[in-house]
């Protein structure tokens, strides 16, 4: 039946659904997992990368976690080609706002006009929609710390913590069990951004060259977007493995003691 209807855009099934949205969707199911955590102090976000070739040469810092401006940054699921389009698209948009009134744009207004064209894509004949999610972090006067996720169909929703890309279901469960909205800091965010991508990832084991870290927090009234490096990523992998050996050791030792 969907073949009747999914060579546009622009045709609702008689279900009223849009098969090549679904079909973009579906994509980013597929792609390397994102997520992210707001905290009290600040926002987390984490990215798989999928791209471990040994033979690549690493020009860029940051694969999936891209800055868009001082109070801005945005991580990726999808088709990087079109992650690339819209993350410049973004940066315009920004800095056409601060040009025009001498401030960084509002988070959720960046969000929107960037929605209103993935949104074009969704109803114009010979275009496709983005093959993209994405989530961004950041702050302004207004609301202060922001997480914010779209998806190709132009929607877009504010969150405490989310997951986008590969096995998103599973990471989005463990983040209802374990996020505590009014207790949890940066540190705390960040150790639960890297059990979810241990328990949700297809790896045996983590490692800093798998995933990308990013923090934004603010300090002395300034915005700052940092990249964890290698080693600070490998702390943190490290902390959780002898946190999960201490609690295995534990529950062993309970079982022990049964009669």
């Amino acid at each position: 039946m969907a073949r009747r209807y999914d060579s546009r855009t622009t045709i609702f099934s008689p279900e009223g659904r849009l098969y090549q949205v679904e079909y973009a969707m579906e994509a980013i199911g597929h792609a390397g997992t994102c997520l992210g955590i707001l905290a009290k102090d600040g926002i987390v976000l984490a990215a798989e990368r999928r791209n471990t070739n040994k033979l690549l040469d690493e020009v860029f810092h940051s694969e999936k976690i891209f800055k868009l401006n001082d109070d801005i940054a945005c991580s990726v699921a999808g088709l990087t080609s079109d992650a690339n389009l819209l993350t410049n698209e973004l940066r315009l948009i920004g800095q056409r706002y601060k040009y025009s009134y001498g401030e960084s744009i509002p988070v959720e207004q960046l969000v929107s006009w960037l929605c209103d064209i993935k949104q074009a894509y969704t109803q114009s004949g010979g275009k496709r929609p983005f093959g993209v999610s994405i989530l961004y972090m950041g702050w302004d006067k207004h609301y202060g710390f922001q997480l914010y996720q779209s998806d190709p169909s132009g929607n877009y929703g504010g969150w405490k913590a989310t997951c986008v890309g590969n096995n998103w279901n599973a990471a989005v469960s463990m983040l209802k069990q374990e996020y505590k909205e009014d207790e949890t800091s940066l540190p705390d965010a960040l150790d639960l951004a890297i059990k979810v991508l241990s328990k949700t990832l297809d790896m045996t084991k983590l490692s800093p060259e798998k995933i990308e870290l990013s923090t934004l927090t603010r300090e002395n009234g300034q915005t700052k977007i940092q990249i964890l490096a290698a080693d600070k990523v490998d702390e943190l992998i490290k902390k959780y493995e002898k946190t999960e050996a201490e609690a295995e050791a534990a529950k062993k030792e309970k079982e022990k003691q049964k009669p």
